[in-house]
């Protein structure tokens, strides 16, 4: 999961083992049922901390929940930015970006469980993914490769048909996930104003594996 810089001392330490594991906990709870409805001494009890310990973090459940999908958000942003470095077309960066999402609908269904339950009100966060694909969109605008007026409709759209694909994966297994990621990537691009055939090349790229 992702992690800010290190505590300095035993206390903080501590105390940030502690905000993780409830955060953590949320995390479990969201990616199971969508269902904000536990109640707080549940939430300590699966985090495996003291009930007292949920106010010094956290004012309310949102707030706890709230923090539970942007980290989320930020674990899948450091995947990109992992498994993503080096690529200079932002063409394939939001081809990849959302390819690789719906792989990971396979190999990490906890994390996209959250994105697919609690996703949608967050597709604007500060952190996570919203501020890369701002980026993106912006040097492609920069570079000639994209003709978007306005990169934060653009996010809205690439945010929501994300959630989309993980929608479909979930709720229909049985589908080539690969063929129908590959052409969500090659429909968006083309929105976005790269020409069809190479949008149609660009959203078949070889993906790096996620191991």
């Amino acid at each position: 999961m992702p992690t800010s810089a290190p505590p300095r001392n035993r206390f903080e330490r501590r105390r940030a083992e502690t905000r993780q594991a409830l955060v953590r906990a949320a995390r479990q709870i969201l990616a199971e049922t969508g269902d904000t409805s536990a109640s707080i001494q549940a939430i300590a009890e699966r985090a495996d901390v003291g009930f007292g310990s949920f106010y010094n973090h956290f004012a309310s459940k949102t707030e706890l929940f709230d923090a539970a999908v942007v980290d989320a958000l930020e674990e899948l942003g450091q995947t990109f930015d992992e498994h993503l470095r080096g690529i200079d077309d932002p063409a394939e960066l939001v081809a990849a970006g959302l390819r690789l999402s719906g792989r990971m609908a396979d190999s990490r269904p906890e994390l996209m469980q959250v994105l697919r339950h609690r996703g949608l009100r967050h597709i604007h966060s500060a952190r996570g993914l919203a501020p890369r694909a701002v980026r993106d969109l912006e040097a492609g605008v920069a570079s000639g490769r994209f003709t978007v007026a306005d990169p934060t409709v653009a996010v809205a759209a690439l945010g929501g048909s994300l959630l989309a694909l993980l929608e479909l994966r979930f709720a229909e297994p049985e589908l080539d996930g690969e063929e129908a990621a590959s052409n969500l990537a090659e429909m968006l691009l083309r929105m976005l104003g790269v020409a069809p055939d190479d949008a149609r090349e660009v959203a078949r790229r070889a993906l790096p594996d996620l191991g």
